[in-house]
């Protein structure tokens, strides 16, 4: 290897940076502060296969909590003595989750990526440790909040790690993966998380994260071989867009949090929730000034938003995330409703829709890695998920008819299994190389946006419904009763349903499967969107050769310097018009 090679000069990225990106589906955006073919950062083998491992168990422990105390949420309550705080035990983790999302790429960018990966790690074993060990429900949710924060740095990193060890044509195959393991976890979380709590205690939930924690550190620490620079912690801290990082946590929390309380806790026309709305839009516009006009290295630099492709690839991700959470989120509350499953059978009936995603997510990994081809993927997934979802209309009003449940299921599972990595490639492979951190926070950003969008709307569906046919339920059921079944209430008293009579029952049957058919006629909508916005993206050609960006804060201020000679040469081509 030459002497050279493995330095880095900024006006070499300058140079390489400043030729502009070409739309033909065989030429790839040029990218800027690499290293092609370096053999001292190529994994292979038995590395490549400890490395993934380590990658897979951070997103199985991010993804895994996530769910595994809804079965444990009840105990939880009863031994707090809190009938309703502790539904932030769940909230708290999301919204840090989301909120941390964005700034885990910048600092990665900043000390590079695998200090980093392992502060989340160790974010996470913290809070982990905290819940845990909780002596109160404040303490608990404040743990849940730490534990999420280092969630979204374990879920950012992977993704982005796996861009910067892999060529654009293999990474589809390992982000098959990730994606088998996020639909897996999930899955098992409830399961998992019932079996702790029956068998030991609800805080094992939470302590069993800690061994697990600690071996994928200390397999990051020997297996991961990436370009780490040596940015001094002062240097670091000031380099930070500090004003860009809390102005996007600060709206994306906001945003959240009013989603989460309108309709819920909250009238959507109460003070509350117009106050977090209102601030947070007026938040995240001071958060696109700053960026755009401040900021010398910015969290999310906006020129990744002027390309419409990329536009696209997240509107699909947008309307991918909402039908994915919808039914992952109100399937289980059809089975108990309308066909009386108990919790643990509900979860056994979404198994069908769980498998065909996981095992989906590989197969079109794979497909990208064989062919080249991501739109193949997208297109395709879009067009099954609107099928898939249309037919969750014609789910039985009675009695389960498995074959049914079952095989409606799969052609939706492998419909949203299509798209869980792919649209991130496609994206991935739209940008230069350096902004491909903030290009994938940006991605994880939208996804959990539109998980709080998924529930807010299908929601307020539900509810809408619910409400329209309390007349009907009244009658059948008596005022007290239909007031537990009436809006929002409805979803958090299925158990009612099982203490009615015969015909008291198949009324309610009714209801919630009238209401249901209005949450899955808006996922028909999501999807179509999303079909629609598939047609906007552009076709590349994936690399083949390994790519490697470099990081740190020489590369942070050549990036800068190139922005600003894009900028400089649009005023010049503005002013010649």
């Amino acid at each position: 290897m030459p002497q050279d090679q493995g330095l880095f000069r900024p006006a070499d990225a300058l140079e390489m940076s400043t030729k502009a990106i070409p739309d033909t589906e065989s030429d790839a955006p040029q990218d800027t502060q690499t290293l092609k073919n370096d053999p001292g950062t190529e994994t292979k083998g038995l590395q490549t296969g400890l490395l993934m491992t380590a990658l897979c168990l951070s997103v199985f422990l991010a993804a895994l909590d996530i769910t595994i105390v809804t079965t444990a949420l009840p105990t939880i309550s009863e031994h707090f003595h809190s009938t309703s705080g502790y539904v932030w035990v769940g909230s708290a983790f999301l919204l840090a989750s989301a909120a941390s999302t964005p700034n885990w790429g910048k600092f990665s960018d900043i000390w590079g990526r695998k200090v980093v990966l392992q502060t989340a790690a160790a974010v996470f074993f913290l809070g982990s440790a905290l819940c845990g060990a909780s002596v109160s429900l404040p303490m608990l949710i404040a743990g849940r909040s730490v534990q999420g924060a280092g969630a979204g740095g374990l879920l950012s990193m992977v993704n982005i790690i796996i861009g910067d060890l892999f060529s654009q044509r293999d990474r589809g195959k390992y982000y098959g993966i990730i994606g088998m393991v996020w639909a897996i976890a999930a899955a098992l979380g409830p399961v998992i998380g019932g079996a702790l709590t029956n068998n030991v205690s609800w805080r094992w939930c939470f302590y069993i994260n800690l061994p697990v924690t600690g071996v994928l550190f200390v397999i990051i620490a020997l297996t991961l071989k990436i370009h780490t620079p040596k940015t001094p912690l002062i240097a670091g801290i000031k380099a930070v867009d500090w004003l860009g990082s809390l102005t996007i946590a600060g709206g994306t929390l906001m945003l959240l949090l009013g989603l989460q309380l309108g309709g819920g806790f909250r009238p959507w026309g109460s003070a509350t929730v117009i106050c977090l709305l209102v601030f947070a839009v007026v938040t995240l516009a001071i958060f696109a000034v700053v960026e755009w006009r401040v900021a010398r290295y910015p969290v999310l630099p906006l020129h990744l938003f002027a390309d419409r492709s990329n536009i696209a690839t997240l509107l699909v991700n947008f309307f991918h995330g909402i039908v994915f959470t919808q039914a992952s989120y109100f399937l289980p509350i059809y089975f108990q409703s309308v066909l009386g499953a108990s919790p643990l059978l509900s979860g056994v009936w979404i198994l069908p829709f769980a498998i065909a995603v996981s095992l989906t997510a590989v197969a079109a990994g794979g497909y990208i890695k064989a062919t080249g081809r991501y739109l193949d993927p997208i297109r395709l997934g879009l067009l099954l998920t609107v099928l898939g979802s249309g037919l969750f209309l014609y789910f039985p009003a009675r009695s389960a008819s498995w074959a049914r449940l079952a095989t409606f299921q799969i052609i939706a599972g492998v419909g949203v299994g299509a798209n869980f990595q792919p649209p991130l490639i496609a994206l991935q492979s739209n940008v230069p190389a350096q902004d491909n951190a903030a290009a994938t926070a940006s991605f994880g950003l939208v996804r959990n946006v539109a998980s709080a969008v998924a529930v807010v709307a299908g929601s307020a569906a539900f509810a809408g419904e619910m409400a329209a046919q309390q007349d009907v339920l009244r009658r059948a059921l008596g005022d007290r009763v239909a007031a537990l079944l009436s809006g929002a209430n409805a979803q958090g008293n299925l158990f009612v349903v099982g203490t009615l009579d015969a015909a008291q029952r198949e009324v309610v049957r009714r209801a919630f499967f009238n209401a249901l058919r209005h949450v899955w006629i808006e996922s028909v909508c999501f999807a179509a969107a999303g079909l629609v916005a598939c047609l906007v993206i552009r076709n590349r050609k994936l690399d083949r050769e390994h790519v490697e960006v470099k990081t740190g804060l020489e590369g942070e201020e050549a990036r800068r310097k190139i922005v600003e000679e894009r900028r400089m040469g649009e005023k010049k081509n503005g002013s010649s018009v």
